[in-house]
């Protein structure tokens, strides 16, 4: 440790101690249990223990990567992540930059309350509120048939379950999102729009020269953390959601860890599928944040 830092620490000792709480937290909760890892190695057995289990290496991932389930569960989980990714992330800059410019400052508050309000609906009241909506009596084949369509099986078609996932998640996350855009254009410099408006610059030329390149490096590291969890889909909702007609598509890594661990008792392979979709996370998230350290100049690390 250099002086300096000694120094700094001794100034600010009231902040550090305040620290010490969150970081005991995040050791108790978030390192130690990764000891747990090991269980991907060991023939797990609950009556052994961790340290009561034998080492049997890789056999698991071995196990893994032969099931013929595994490359359709891995096609799953990336195909709705990085659809759920695509949508997710360019959408709420866009609702960010049209509050921001709303001539009305009260139509903005009024879209911002309206827009925020579903990301409070747990994802249980969710999908109930989607198999009540989406029901072969539902409001949405209401409409269908008095338009002359056949109704449809929404939830159970193959077809229809990730543009449903995904965009019920755009709907009720594209609000809350928004947020720290919205932050981070509330510091823009007013005095380059009004050198922008005497210079003749529409509305639309400012917001894409001086609102849009004030965010790109928020949204750069929004980018790089979200794709960091880019294969960590919510089990919940993709569970809750499942059945026996979307089956083949609608199983991803998360709902078979589960399956796998907990109705099977097959812990360790669950554990060996588990920190594989958690080194591609490590590994996405490294790539990711070295483009954008080359690109915008902004990054994690």
């Amino acid at each position: 440790m250099t002086q300096k830092m000694k120094n700094v620490m001794k100034k600010y000792w009231v902040l550090y101690l305040m620290l010490v709480p969150a970081v005991v937290y995040i050791f108790i909760f978030n390192y130690v249990p990764m000891y747990g890892v090991t269980i991907a190695f060991k023939d797990f057995q609950a009556s052994k223990g961790i340290l009561g289990s034998s080492w049997v290496g890789f056999e698991h991932f071995e196990r893994v990567f032969s099931s013929p389930d595994f490359l359709t569960i891995l096609q799953n989980t990336l195909i709705l992540s990085f659809y759920q990714l695509a949508m997710t992330f360019p959408i709420p800059i866009i609702l960010a930059l049209a509050i921001h410019s709303c001539a009305s400052k009260k139509i903005g508050r009024i879209v911002q309350n309206i827009t925020y309000a579903p990301y409070f609906i747990s994802i249980v009241v969710l999908v109930g509120m989607m198999y009540i909506m989406f029901a072969p009596r539902g409001v949405f084949n209401v409409l269908l048939t008095m338009m002359g369509f056949e109704s449809r099986l929404f939830m159970g078609d193959p077809s229809c379950f990730r543009h449903m996932f995904v965009w019920s998640n755009v709907w009720q996350t594209t609000g809350w999102n928004s947020i720290i855009y919205i932050a981070a254009l509330s510091g823009v410099n007013q005095e380059l729009h009004e050198a922008a408006i005497v210079d003749g610059a529409s509305k639309l030329k400012r917001v894409l020269k001086i609102d849009l390149p004030m965010i790109i490096p928020t949204a750069a590291i929004i980018l790089t953390l979200n794709v960091g969890n880019v294969m960590s889909l919510g089990f919940e909702k993709a569970y809750l959601m499942q059945n026996d007609l979307n089956m083949n598509v609608s199983e991803i890594l998360s709902t078979y860890v589960y399956k796998k661990g907990l109705l099977d008792i097959d812990y360790s392979y669950s554990a060996a599928v588990g920190l594989f979709n958690n080194v591609i996370n490590l590994i996405l998230l490294v790539t990711v944040n070295q483009f954008a350290k080359k690109i915008t100049k902004s990054s994690l690390w």
